[in-house]
């Protein structure tokens, strides 16, 4: 296996402030395809932790713990502090 981490950002103007959050997943790819959810590199990434794929894991795990939903959550907890 490889290791890997995948990263999303979202950028949010609030006036004239502008925010940035981070969401980020580390694990490591494999190089034999397992699982049939998800999409892309679902089926060939492990994140730290689990021994299963994204794809293995299945989409309700996978949007808790991914790079996408943790920059989501970050930036919803922000929202609703305004």
């Amino acid at each position: 296996s490889t290791k890997a981490q995948f990263r999303t950002i979202i950028a949010a103007s609030f006036g004239s402030k502008i925010s940035l959050f981070e969401g980020k997943v580390i694990g490591n790819l494999i190089f034999e395809k397992r699982g049939k959810a998800g999409f892309g590199y679902d089926s060939i990434f492990i994140p730290k932790g689990y021994e299963k794929t994204f794809a293995e894991l299945g989409d309700v795990l996978k949007n808790k713990i991914s790079h996408r939903a943790l920059a989501t959550q970050k930036f919803l907890k922000e929202l609703y502090l305004l």
